[in-house]
């Protein structure tokens, strides 16, 4: 029998045992079954986790596996909806991914001693959800023949490229500056509706999968009946700021804020 070590997901609460049924036909990373650790028989906070092969998850060969993308979008995927499953029912702490201990007993402890953390924070989160914000600054079109328009106006080929790649850097420059525009008008809104703000970095290289640059790579902390005013607002930022692009997404279980509200409030005093 493969050795196997603990993969936790996430802390919640379940009083009655309603969430341990709910979860009991569901598989998360390696499609192993997920169950509910408790500290005490009749304690209400819990951690799911589930048995995953040590072979892939001690310390070594995870950061071997880590440099895997495609390992890890599938760890992310399946992390992601034992998290969801969750939060469908319950306020939820989503751990770290790849959060891993020997065994469940190890897990036991580790809520044993976070146990009023835990349902504390839980408290503060209860009926808030997480939306992103993406800006981004699209990327200027290419014309079939540059040197053509400027060419009829009387320039050399060699100018009239010179000519087009200038109009292109100001258009860039000037989507830039709009795009900072729309991040001022992204933050007022949050301050009416929002919580709570964490600040990502945008996101390049091999997570960069849209087009366009990415400026701003935001989460913000909402009440759950105000995404809709919030989402509206946001989108609506954008409409007049040609070459730039905001996305929002949501709702998602609080993965930015679960250790921490206070970092950056969104919420601030009127002057």
């Amino acid at each position: 029998m493969t050795e196997a070590v603990t993969y936790a997901y996430a802390v919640a609460r379940d009083d009655d045992g309603t969430l341990e049924t709910e979860l009991s036909e569901l598989s998360g990373v390696a499609d192993a079954p997920v169950r509910l650790v408790r500290a005490g028989q009749s304690d209400d906070v819990v951690v799911a986790v589930s048995p995953v092969p040590a072979q892939d998850f001690r310390e070594e060969a995870l950061h071997a596996h880590l440099e895997d993308m495609d390992w890890l979008e599938a760890i992310a995927r399946a992390h992601h909806r034992v998290v969801e499953a969750i939060a469908a029912h319950e306020t939820v702490l989503p751990l770290r991914l790849a959060t891993v201990y020997l065994d469940e007993e190890r897990v036991r402890l580790m809520l044993t001693d976070g146990r009023e953390a835990f349902a504390a924070r839980l408290a503060e989160l209860a009926g808030l959800v997480e939306w992103g914000v993406k800006i981004y600054v699209e990327d200027a079109p290419a014309a079939a023949d540059p040197a053509a328009p400027a060419t009829e106006a009387g320039l050399s080929p060699g100018r009239a490229y010179l000519s087009h790649r200038k109009a292109q850097r100001h258009a860039r420059e000037d989507a830039y500056r709009a795009a900072q525009q729309v991040a001022r008008d992204v933050e007022a809104a949050a301050r009416r509706h929002a919580v709570a703000r964490a600040r990502h970095r945008p996101q390049q290289g091999e997570l960069a999968r849209d087009p366009g640059a990415n400026v701003v790579n935001d989460a913000y902390l909402l009440p759950r009946q105000a995404a809709d005013a919030f989402c509206a607002e946001v989108l609506r930022a954008a409409e007049e700021a040609p070459g730039v692009r905001v996305e929002a997404t949501g709702p998602w279980a609080p993965y930015s804020f679960a250790t921490s509200l206070e970092a950056e409030p969104a919420k601030k005093a009127a002057p």
